[in-house]
């Protein structure tokens, strides 16, 4: 059994609402492991004319299938929701977000798609998300969280009753993608052991990509998924 990773850019407790035990997938793409970090960088926006807004259904398009990941990558089903309560201790910025934000759910813009893929049949996953909405929400929306889960280096997530320990890291983000960047590191632990997760947001224009998951995979597909979602048509 394993603590299920992260499957969204939110995902303190996405990792921790279907959480029965722990994995010990605890190092990066290096080999290292990690207490967990996260940056921000590129330009703010700025007030010029943004194309229209992409639907959800035109975002569904631009996800990564199995085709652009190639062999050994099989869909995640989506998880049921839960409605166990959870409760974030030693992180006050983070418990204020309040709502889905603050228990992993989808980020609160009216236009999103995602998708999830387990790899060769072991513990290791990666997730997209698409966001479309104007530059300035989108910036302001993900900076607001990202600044929340890596202002507190280390708390704790209780989620139906079960402790988790997490900390937090910045990271250095790839300040040449997109217009702004985040990255950071998660490590979630319980019973003694860890499981580490990568989340990296890039934004471009009216779009915001968030790749999650093990963090070899993620930077195998990061440049991938920001290509295939900024394609025009």
């Amino acid at each position: 059994m394993r603590v299920r990773l992260a499957t969204t850019a939110l995902g303190i407790t996405a990792a921790l609402l279907a959480l029965p035990a722990c994995s010990t997938d605890a190092t990066d793409a290096t080999g290292a492991q990690h207490q967990t970090s996260s940056s921000r960088t590129g330009k703010p926006t700025e007030a010029v004319q943004e194309p229209a807004i992409l639907s959800s259904a035109s975002l569904e398009s631009r996800l990564l299938d199995e085709s652009d990941l190639g062999s050994g990558y099989l869909p995640k089903p989506e998880r049921p929701a839960q409605n166990e309560d959870v409760t974030v201790l030693g992180c006050p910025a983070l418990s204020e977000l309040g709502g889905d934000a603050a228990t992993g759910g989808t980020l609160a813009f009216p236009h999103t798609a995602k998708a999830a893929f387990t790899y060769g049949g072991s513990s290791s996953e990666i997730s997209e998300e698409l966001y479309s909405d104007s530059a300035k929400k989108l910036s302001d929306g993900i900076a607001r969280v990202f600044d929340a889960m890596t202002g507190c280096s280390a708390y704790q997530v209780v989620a139906g009753g079960t402790p988790v320990d997490v900390a937090s890291q910045k990271l250095p983000a790839p300040h040449d993608l997109g217009d702004e960047q985040w990255s950071q590191l998660l490590t979630f632990s319980a019973s003694g052991q860890s499981t580490v997760v990568k989340q990296t947001a890039i934004r471009d224009g009216n779009l915001l990509v968030i790749v999650s998951g093990s963090p070899a995979l993620v930077d195998r597909h990061l440049d991938k998924a920001l290509a295939k979602a900024t394609a025009a048509g």
